[in-house]
């Protein structure tokens, strides 16, 4: 089923933004980062949970790759990458009727997670080759040069982190700021996947058919990451 069949609301309507494996990627991909930071600053052996949580994220990041191309209307790359002149009207207050900038990502927040989204694929692919020099190597080690690998670790535990927990900060910033000054609620649609909507805009299927697609990409996903993993084995 396409979004093509999908019913337009009617004015002031509740609308199907986020359907759920939207939904639960976010939210599992933040229970999976956070693990990371604090497994990563343990070290010893809570690093043997970090890396199962690494491919966890690994596994994560593939799936939003193939759900952006195939999943809800608002949940596609499509659908919330913006050009520049997009991004100047709305920095300048400036949306024309088209814009649809409260219903999914604005240009704003469509920057933050396309950012997110590339750091996060850095940190596991850096993550995938790492050698700390006390005993933990990724599985794919034996695959890069000696230097190469020291190279990624460094990455990894110095510039790729620091990054990663400055956009962490500005996210978390970015939803304060929206909720509190702008009286935009973001945090609510992306737990039960709806927003209330004065305007008639298409909404996303979040039906069965269609999560039950997203749990085949998935376990695809995972198989593919475990598949990757064996091959250092």
């Amino acid at each position: 089923m396409s979004d093509d069949n999908a019913p337009t609301p009617t004015a002031s309507s509740v609308v199907r933004v986020w359907d759920l494996p939207t939904r639960l990627f976010h939210w599992l991909l933040a229970a999976a980062v956070a693990a990371q930071v604090v497994t990563g600053h343990i070290g010893g052996a809570a690093m043997t949970w970090h890396f199962r949580t690494g491919y966890c994220i690994f596994a994560l990041l593939a799936f939003r790759l193939v759900w952006g191309l195939v999943g809800g209307h608002w949940s596609r790359f499509v659908n919330f990458v913006y050009g520049p002149a997009s991004m100047l009207r709305y920095l300048r207050g400036r949306q024309r009727s088209d814009d649809l900038f409260h219903v999914g990502h604005n240009p704003l927040g469509s920057a933050s997670v396309f950012a997110m989204l590339a750091m996060l694929s850095l940190q596991v692919a850096t993550g995938m080759v790492a050698d700390d020099d006390a005993g933990n190597t990724g599985p794919l080690n034996r695959f890069v040069s000696n230097a190469f690998a020291l190279s990624a670790t460094g990455w990894h535990k110095g510039p790729g982190q620091i990054l990663i927990l400055a956009l962490i900060a500005l996210h978390v910033a970015a939803i304060a700021f929206y909720t509190l000054h702008r009286r935009h609620e973001l945090v609510r649609p992306m737990w039960h996947g709806d927003k209330l909507l004065a305007a008639p805009v298409p909404a996303s299927v979040d039906d069965r058919i269609t999560r039950m697609r997203a749990l085949a990409i998935a376990v695809v996903c995972a198989a593919i990451v475990a598949a990757v993993v064996k091959l250092g084995g």
